[in-house]
């Protein structure tokens, strides 16, 4: 297949379970060329993609004092409700418009991550949530890792090499409702950012407005179709492999005038490290062109920390 370098097209992920090693270089070429993928027949059933739409909506459907009874003061977003105007992108002092909830891995009872992660937070007031977030959060976790190991292979690495690097990581299933935008409006619905994890898998952005930044620094429309994620690479995977895979700088611009009324909703899940990984840059991608540009190893817990203060939830 020829490599063209100025369109981010569909790969399906079943190309994973056909073809290792096609699937692998047109994932990672297109990582390398864009920090994005989009990806097709990823698995998650199209029936839980669409109960939990339904349910997200009916949750930001309810009164503000209900939803902020799941606000966690001091909590970081990391459970639970985070009302509107409370997250800015980094460096930014305009806060973004939306409000989120956020549900995190159900760890078993004196697991040796219990430090790390809280408890999830259910909302009594719609029926089954729990049971669908769970079951999405863990279909999310499995697409995530059939992808990591077309990255581990395009890298050189043994195809099972994200496994251990991920189990019980501490990854985020984020529900986000972007109310209409005030025609006045000075901030965007998302301000320019990076995500700070390994990987992101989106969900549910049929509402336009997912913008990357290219190399050459023009903003360029991510515009999966229907039922189809849009994956990008994270900071901690860009430190991993010394920028080899870039985590690209993204927004979601406001809406034309005449869909300023309508909401938008959205589901990233957050693909994590387990919170004590060592992120050590990868040999494999470090020479003499490429000098280690992260000399100093991390933990994935203390890069979360890190970010997390700077973007103002901790």
């Amino acid at each position: 297949m020829s490599h063209t370098n100025d369109t981010l097209s569909s790969i399906s992920l079943a190309l994973s379970d056909k073809d290792k090693d096609a699937f692998s270089s047109r994932i990672g070429q297109s990582f390398s060329d864009w920090g994005f993928a989009i990806i097709s027949d990823h698995g998650i059933p199209d029936e839980l993609i669409a109960k939990a739409e339904h349910m997200s909506r009916a949750f930001f459907a309810l009164p503000d004092g209900v939803k902020r009874k799941y606000y966690v003061p001091g909590g970081g977003g990391a459970r639970g409700y985070t009302p509107f105007g409370t997250e800015a992108a980094k460096d930014s002092n305009i806060h973004d418009l939306k409000e989120f909830w956020h549900i995190g891995r159900q760890l078993p009872s004196g697991h040796a991550f219990e430090p790390f992660m809280s408890d999830n937070i259910w909302p009594e007031e719609v029926d089954g949530f729990r049971e669908c977030y769970l079951e999405l959060f863990a279909a999310f976790d499995k697409a995530g890792q059939r992808i990591l190991e077309g990255i581990a292979r395009f890298l050189g690495l043994e195809p099972n090499f994200f496994d251990d690097t991920v189990r019980d990581g501490n990854s985020i299933l984020r529900l986000i409702h972007y109310p209409p935008v005030p025609a006045d409006s000075p901030a965007v619905r998302a301000a320019a950012h990076e995500d700070i994890n390994t990987i992101t898998l989106l969900i549910g952005a049929e509402e336009a407005g997912l913008e990357l930044l290219d190399k050459q620094g023009n903003w360029r429309p991510v515009t999966p179709k229907p039922g189809e994620l849009a994956v990008n690479i994270g900071d901690m995977l860009q430190r991993l492999t010394n920028n080899r895979l870039p985590s690209t700088t993204h927004r979601v611009v406001n809406p034309p005038p005449e869909r300023r009324g309508h909401s938008r909703y959205s589901m990233p899940f957050f693909l994590h490290f387990r919170p004590d990984y060592l992120i050590e840059t990868l040999p494999q991608s470090i020479d003499e062109d490429h000098p280690n540009l992260y000399p100093e190893p991390i933990t994935a817990h203390d890069y979360l920390m890190e970010r997390l203060r700077e973007i103002g939830l901790v």
